[in-house]
């Protein structure tokens, strides 16, 4: 489900239009499939990589939100576009504890909670900042050992202990699939991570929302959605084509 499109580079703003435009089709063709209307679905740009005069293109164009893996390069990106009031950063790769204080600083949104320790130093960071974050739980789906996020089992106990740190918003479930050409391997990481969160529907404490699915990318968001995700993170179906390879920015839990 990863090498079956060829990216189009988009350098002007008609370029991005029409690759955004290309999505949204794909968006809504695979709603249609499974009987879903396209506006329950979000499309979270993917900028890594991706240079601040490019995505000021990106916001003309459109983009009001941009994801990040590395914090440090949402940093340096938020700062210099600070300007663009109304663009939203959303963080979505493996942080830190340390570096928990950075993203409680600019980000409005953090998609790969996955352990109490991380969340004990956001929420205090946070509440020292005077404010709060959207947070997603990040579910290791594939058991691939390279893989960060929680085992599914381990779920419902660690969203029970999230309502005791009140500036993070609970609002649901990522992850990512297996890395694969065969729709075999990667469907069934999305239905499971969809299980997940309807159970957890029942069990989840007051104040703990499970309404979103964070799952699919570029080459595999249309599988992700007949199975339920709410939000795709797209990056090189919309800016083009990567240098770096994938693994340069997932880095692998063994490390």
């Amino acid at each position: 489900m990863h090498s079956s499109h060829s990216w189009n580079t988009a350098l002007t703003v008609e370029d991005f239009q029409r690759n955004l435009a290309a999505v949204r089709q794909r968006i809504a063709n695979a709603c249609a499939r499974v009987g879903r209307d396209p506006a329950e679905v979000r499309l979270l740009p993917v900028s890594k990589t991706v240079s601040q005069e490019r995505l000021r293109v990106a916001y003309a164009a459109g983009c009001r939100e941009l994801g990040e893996i590395k914090v440090q390069e949402a940093q340096l990106k938020a700062e210099g576009m600070s300007d663009l009031t109304d663009l939203r950063w959303s963080i979505i790769g493996h942080l830190q504890t340390n570096k928990a204080k950075h993203v409680a600083r600019f980000a409005h949104e953090f998609q790969a909670l996955d352990r109490l320790r991380l969340a004990e130093a956001l929420d205090r960071r946070l509440q020292q900042e005077g404010r709060s974050l959207d947070v997603l739980v990040q579910v290791n789906t594939s058991g691939e050992e390279s893989k960060f996020g929680l085992a599914p089992q381990d779920v419902l106990s660690f969203v029970r202990k999230l309502p005791s740190f009140s500036a993070l918003r609970v609002r649901g479930l990522m992850t990512l699939a297996v890395f694969s050409p065969h729709e075999s391997q990667v469907r069934p990481c999305f239905s499971l991570l969809r299980e997940l969160r309807e159970r957890l529907r029942e069990d989840a404490p007051a104040g703990v929302a499970m309404e979103e699915l964070s799952m699919g990318m570029s080459g595999d968001f249309e599988l992700a959605i007949e199975e339920g995700a709410t939000t795709v993170r797209v990056g090189q179906a919309i800016f083009g084509p990567r240098d770096t390879p994938d693994s340069a920015y997932w880095p692998q839990a063994g490390q």
